[in-house]
């Protein structure tokens, strides 16, 4: 095995090619020319905020119990001039992972609790929902905050609903779990049956009038069940369908729901959790867990003794404040409640943390978010990643925000409420497209001399600078980590190492490769793509798993197309996996834990053998799971690093948002995946406000192999996003990147060309 410490470079920089001798740069442009650019640019579109800080605001933030650092103060006061002085509905902070977004959106909630605006709604991931309440709790004195992300949801907003008229004593906070917002509720039928020969059809029952469709034909009553619209009579507009209630839960079942809900805490097994039913009672620890009560933890048997010891206790209450138990349903969904049922302008301000997850145009979460948007008064969005590089990942985020100032520019409904032709329009003028012309002969028909032409658009990955002059310059603001100061952040550094193949493994690898490839094009050349994904899944993922025999088949006809045998043993370190080591080893003599990522968590699993293989040279490893709840997975962070673990491995996406793994500085990607998201927020995961070490972020690729291609790639899409964030790109076309593709297309051309 062979690493090469001396290649090493920022990832972003593997693309940079040296620029020809009559090319200047991007930044040597704006070196020379950028003060009367940005002079002209002032002039021309004066900014909303200026600089010059609201003294108020100012005030109500030197109050907090924690106090912004003076670069976030400037994003509130940003934030809050646009949305108050200007009047704006919505505004966007686009912060890099680990900037504060959090204290930024909650000291923007208390200047504007001052300016009249009284209850604040978190659109929040469920497994962050707590660390909101917590991070509120411990910025703002005096703030009330209700969680809505277990059953009892519904039951909170009806109580709210109750006391609307009731005096503001602070500023409010409901913390909403995005599951929660958009799960649905269950209907069950209200109408009556009425009998005519053999068949029952469907009648009102108030006035008795038959349903029927929309050509008036009476419906059967079997057919009206399996109906998922609840309908209206025509006659009298009496509900033909009602809400199903939840059930009361009794007996065997809630018996199997308790045991059930006690094992989820941290300590309690199966016999622990069968000795504390059979000596408290069903009822009395569902009582006590339903309302999430700490009592649990100081439980004290019949003789006065504590039931649980203080390291279980320390434990369970961690896991506490991050779980929610709840014996029953609730099912009604909470975004079409609030929609229909308080007041437009109940919450005054709605904050959506990790808002590039609504980006989906027909995803159910981001269509809720559209909903509660639209009855609140004003909203911030929170991310770190706002675009993944295509344009219309702006697109339904924008429309749903800012609803007024889409329409404004054209971008309109169809007939039929869909926004695909508007989002298409908006790729057009902002995004770019690509038409691919396809020309054939046909020879079947020889008589026919014309030839036969198709033409294919597609989307491809780029962002126009008008683009962002009007969809982001008027309603973003922009931080850096580096924008917070000097001394506030320790260094950081990204490497790239490239790991040389073993000679057999070299040898295989060709061989894989050129027989697939063979294959791959034989099937492109009769329009078959079936092979596509087949073949750039195995060629990635073949180095990093050659422990193992591999064979590819046809995912259609199931022929076997090639066979590798297993290279190395159990036992046998392949190159990559012998440098993460040699790695490890040397973090672990400076006194450095360490965060390895691996994408084969799943079919390929590569995770197990890397603890095996680490633990064998010495190293304390844990293997964090996708059965590790994401409410859970902090305390199960918290709970390896209390037992001296020095290596945690983890698939990047089990924690890419919301993780806070300051105590691991050195994070490795033994492989990156295709997400742009997810590798951006994973990379940052240990470099927060609260580091003390300088954090190194290594990528790993063995020479000669699809995984460099990748990473070029991958280096290609993170220019793009970045570019839409506030970096500078070398080359002004570089914003554009307009010759880029998926990344598992641009692959599959660099292995066909």
């Amino acid at each position: 095995m062979t690493m090469h410490t001396e290649h090493k470079t920022d990832l972003l920089s593997l693309t940079d090619a040296e620029p020809a001798p009559d090319f200047l740069p991007l930044n040597d442009f704006i070196e020379e020319f950028g003060k009367s650019l940005l002079e002209a640019l002032n002039r021309s579109l004066p900014p909303v905020y200026d600089g010059t800080p609201d003294l108020r605001r100012r005030a109500v933030m030197d109050s907090l119990l924690r106090t912004p650092f003076p670069a976030q103060a400037e994003v509130v006061q940003a934030v809050a001039k646009l949305l108050i002085n200007q009047g704006e509905h919505a505004a966007i902070i686009n912060g890099e992972m680990g900037s504060g977004k959090t204290l930024m959106a909650i000291a923007t909630a208390a200047v504007l609790y001052h300016e009249g605006y009284r209850r604040t709604l978190v659109l929040s991931p469920p497994h962050l929902v707590y660390k909101w309440r917590r991070e509120i709790q411990q910025t703002i004195r005096g703030a009330r905050v209700w969680v809505l992300n277990g059953p009892d949801t519904l039951l909170k907003l009806m109580l709210l609903r109750e006391r609307l008229a009731e005096h503001a004593t602070g500023p409010e906070f409901f913390i909403l779990g995005r599951v929660r917002m958009r799960m649905g509720y269950h209907w069950k039928p209200a109408f009556a049956r009425r009998r005519q020969g053999h068949f029952h059809f469907g009648v009102c029952p108030d006035c008795g009038q038959r349903i029927g469709d929309t050509d008036g034909q009476w419906l059967p009553a079997e057919q009206l069940h399996h109906e998922e619209r609840p309908r209206k009579c025509a006659g009298c507009g009496s509900a033909l369908w009602t809400l199903m209630r939840p059930h009361t839960v009794a007996g065997d079942l809630q018996s199997q729901m308790v045991s059930k809900a006690l094992k989820r805490i941290p300590t309690v097994g199966e016999a622990t959790a069968r000795r504390l039913q059979l000596t408290f009672g069903d009822e009395f620890l569902a009582a006590m867990l339903g309302d999430n009560l700490y009592e649990f933890i100081n439980l004290m048997d019949g003789e006065g003794d504590m039931v649980f010891s203080d390291r279980q206790a320390q434990r369970m209450e961690r896991a506490m404040a991050n779980t929610e138990f709840g014996f029953g349903e609730g099912n009604y969904q909470a975004s079409e409640f609030i929609k229909k049922y308080l007041p437009k302008g109940t919450f005054d301000l709605m904050v959506v943390d990790e808002a590039h997850e609504y980006k989906g145009g027909s995803s159910a979460q981001g269509q809720a978010m559209g909903v509660l948007a639209s009855q609140v008064r004003k909203t911030v969005l929170l991310t770190g990643t706002l675009m993944g590089g295509y344009a219309d990942d702006l697109f339904f985020l924008l429309f749903r925000i800012l609803t007024k100032r889409m329409l404004e520019e054209g971008y309109r409904p169809g007939r039929n409420g869909s926004l695909n032709a508007a989002a298409m329009q908006f790729m057009r003028d902002h995004g770019v497209l690509r038409e691919v012309l396809s020309e054939r002969n046909d020879d079947v028909h020889k008589t026919a001399k014309g030839k036969k032409n198709t033409s294919r658009v597609s989307k491809a990955p780029g962002f126009g600078p008008a683009g962002v002059l009007r969809c982001l310059l008027p309603y973003t603001v922009f931080l850096k980590l580096s924008d917070l100061g000097h001394g506030i952040l320790p260094p950081y550094h990204e490497e790239f190492c490239e790991i040389e193949m073993s000679p057999v493994q070299a040898s295989e690898y060709q061989s894989l490769s050129q027989t697939l490839t063979i294959t791959l094009r034989e099937a492109l050349a009769k329009r078959d793509t079936t092979l596509l994904g087949v073949v750039l899944n195995v060629l990635l993922a073949w180095p990093d798993c050659c422990f193992r025999a591999e064979t590819v088949k046809h995912p259609r006809t199931r022929a076997v197309l090639a066979c590798v045998p297993s290279l190395f043993g159990d036992a046998e370190p392949t190159p990559k996996e012998a440098a993460l080591i040699s790695l490890c080893r040397e973090e672990k003599t400076a006194g450095r834990k360490v965060l390895a990522y691996s994408t084969y968590s799943g079919t390929r699993d590569t995770t197990s053998r890397l603890k095996a293989l680490l633990t064998q040279a010495g190293l304390k490893t844990a293997v964090l799971r996708a059965s590790v709840s994401p409410e859970q997975r902090e305390d199960w962070v918290a709970e390896q690093v209390e037992r001296g673990v020095e290596v945690i491995v983890t698939n990047p996406e089990l924690v890419k948002t919301g993780l806070d793994l300051i105590e691991f500085p050195t994070i490795v990607f033994m492989q990156t995946g295709y997400n742009v998201f997810t590798l951006l927020q994973a990379a940052r995961r240990s470099w927060r406000i609260g580091q003390r070490q300088a954090v190194r972020v290594i990528y790993l690729g063995y020479a000669g192999s699809s995984q460099m291609n990748c990473l070029d790639l991958m280096a290609r899409k993170i220019a793009v996003a970045q570019s839409t964030a506030g970096d500078i790109p070398e080359s002004g076309l570089d914003i554009l990147n307009s010759d880029g593709d998926s990344v598992e297309i641009a692959l599959a051309k660099q292995l066909l060309a």
